[in-house]
């Protein structure tokens, strides 16, 4: 045999035997998804609901013509459009999981809002009606039963082991694909969504989609560590950005559900902003974290103890705060009438200010709407501000501050601060009027970052103002 083809076969087997141990190696360091999809899947239901939405008599852009008395067309079209039905019936589809044997089920609020009839079919093709024990909006958490005994339950896991880079698998059904298992990774933790405080979502790169909603996020022992509740994207599909509930919070709510049929959150009574680095200087502070209170709601828990706007709340209970969206959830979950311990920094110095937990209101608060006058009165600071009227005080709850009725460019315009803006408190003297306001300013020392809090429509805000050393007249 030709020596070069030797050389050739040796190779080719030493390449196939190297290919083959690396490939082995590989595989045995990834997950086994297999067995943990074959353990769980009988657990994991696939909902649909019927909602009867309302139709319009005619379209919303179509207007009936104004047609003569003895056009055949006339009668078409009264009769068309009377013939339109009232009501029809409108189909979702989405995911749950069985918590219990006996037949409580967990999804998502929004999987079965307004639905008149919710049917849950099972992976061995069972189809079972469904009643809502309960629902929570702030959550989207919902709880389900269904007449059943010994069915297949998940084990609940425990999110907070969870680590950013962690291997996870969701089961549902995406486009009422059921039985579909997608994996990934951990993206990160404590995420906070618009309109959803009182949530810490995990992030995923799991592919989740329409469908999907309501369905389990296991951890690799096959635990559910959450609820697959949203996608963020911009044409309606998977684009690598997932959030699920902590199941933990989900139990939780799951809990009270079952007991009254409701949700009852702890209150605090306050708004709060992030601590920005601008910020974190002008306060005095060496890095920016914890939560900035911006605004104290009348007749809140906050109001009757001891805190107040520009308090910088570093620990809650023994929690460590790093950003605005860790309290809300620690606050939500504090049994009502409970005596917490918020270790605050005010004027530089830590404190220690007790607070007593009340009940969450449903409308939180009422806004009072911006005051419309424009009427330039002094300009300081590339600002320009004007005494309140009374019809302002009226509209804005207040009872002092400068209102700010136009900003050129100057440390003003850099803060932040807009047109409409009242000031309300600089560092931590309260503005009253104009004069107050310029006299506060007056002793700023030059290049130094103070902070601002502002109303802003219906909100308070703190903001960074760093001067320049011109503190009156046009900048």
């Amino acid at each position: 045999m030709n020596v070069n083809v030797i050389v050739t076969k040796f190779f080719a087997v030493l390449i196939l035997v190297f290919a083959g141990n690396t490939a082995s190696a590989y595989r045995g360091e990834l997950p086994d998804f297999a067995s943990l999809v074959k353990q769980n899947a009988g657990a994991v239901v696939n909902i649909s609901t019927t909602q009867m939405l309302k139709a319009h008599k005619e379209p919303r852009e179509f207007n009936i013509p104004d047609l003569p008395e003895d056009s055949p067309f006339r009668d078409f079209f009264r009769r068309f459009f009377d013939e339109l039905p009232e009501e029809r019936d409108a189909r979702s589809l989405g995911s749950g999981f069985v918590i219990s044997a006996d037949g409580y089920i967990l999804t998502s609020a929004h999987v079965i809002a307004d639905a008149t009839e919710i049917l849950v079919r099972f992976t061995d093709r069972r189809e079972l009606q469904a009643k809502v024990i309960g629902s929570d909006r702030r959550s989207d958490v919902a709880l389900l039963k269904v007449d059943a005994e010994e069915l297949s339950t998940v084990k609940i896991g425990n999110p907070e082991q969870l680590s950013v880079g962690e291997w996870v698998l969701a089961i549902g059904s995406p486009f009422g694909f059921e039985s579909t298992a997608t994996a990934g990774i951990v993206s990160a933790k404590g995420r906070s969504l618009p309109n959803e405080n009182y949530v810490p979502f995990i992030q995923t790169d799991v592919a989740i989609n329409p469908g999907n909603s309501g369905g389990p996020l296991f951890n690799l022992d096959g635990e559910v560590v959450g609820i697959n509740a949203q996608i963020y994207s911009r044409t309606g599909g998977f684009m690598g950005l997932s959030f699920a509930v902590p199941i933990d919070i989900a139990t939780e709510v799951a809990d009270q559900l079952k007991r009254s049929g409701k949700v009852s959150r702890g209150w605090l009574g306050v708004l709060i902003q992030d601590v920005t680095s601008e910020l974190a200087e002008s306060f005095g502070m060496a890095k920016p974290v914890g939560a900035l209170v911006s605004e104290i709601m009348p007749d809140s828990p906050a109001a009757k103890s001891k805190l107040k706007p520009g308090d910088i709340i570093l620990r809650y209970n023994d929690t460590e705060l790093s950003r605005m969206s860790d309290l809300p959830p620690l606050v939500g979950f504090t049994p009502i009438g409970e005596t917490v311990r918020l270790e605050v920094i005010r004027s530089g110095k830590a404190r220690i200010i007790k607070v007593t937990i009340g009940e969450l209101p449903e409308d939180e608060r009422q806004l009072a709407q911006r005051g419309e006058e424009r009427q330039p009165d002094d300009k300081i600071l590339g600002m320009t501000v004007k005494d309140l009227t009374r019809e302002q005080k009226k509209k804005m709850n207040l009872e002092e501050g400068v209102f700010v009725a136009d900003v050129a460019s100057g440390p003003a315009s850099r803060a932040g601060i807009q047109d409409g803006d009242v000031i309300v408190q600089i560092q931590d003297k309260a503005v009253t009027d104009v004069k107050s306001f310029k006299k506060i300013v007056a002793a700023i020392m030059p290049n130094k970052s103070v902070p601002v809090l502002v109303r802003r429509e219906n909100r308070s805000l703190f903001l960074a103002l760093k001067t320049d050393g011109e503190t009156d007249g046009d900048d």
